[in-house]
């Protein structure tokens, strides 16, 4: 991360995932840094960045981590973009054979 603007996260949830065999591509276009998500999330002034991540030891495993100014502001997004958020997760969902929310985390010393 290198803009000022990313440096200014203070909230992130990370996930992992894994994808359906022969669905890599299509995850990686979908999760990463300019796909379906992160161009959702953008719709939100306090969105950051979203990073997609792979494991070198397990090349199936996969962690994204959404980088947003507040907690009060991803709140706010799904509260107002439920309906959509949903719409997209259950596009997505036949990409994926594994997701889990790994955690929510505040920024410190910043």
């Amino acid at each position: 991360m290198t803009d000022d603007r990313e440096a200014s996260w203070r909230y992130m949830i990370a996930w992992e995932f894994r994808p359906k065999s022969g669905a890599e591509g299509r995850f990686e276009a979908a999760y990463g840094p300019h796909g379906i998500w992160a161009r959702f999330f953008k719709q939100s002034e306090g969105f950051i960045a979203t990073e997609l991540n792979r494991d070198l030891k397990d090349p199936g495993r996969y962690l994204t981590l959404d980088l947003w100014v507040s907690k009060a502001a991803y709140d706010n997004f799904r509260a107002h973009h439920a309906a959509e958020y949903q719409a997209i997760d259950a596009q997505c969902e036949a990409l994926t054979e594994h997701e889990a929310e790994l955690g929510r985390f505040e920024r410190l010393g910043s």
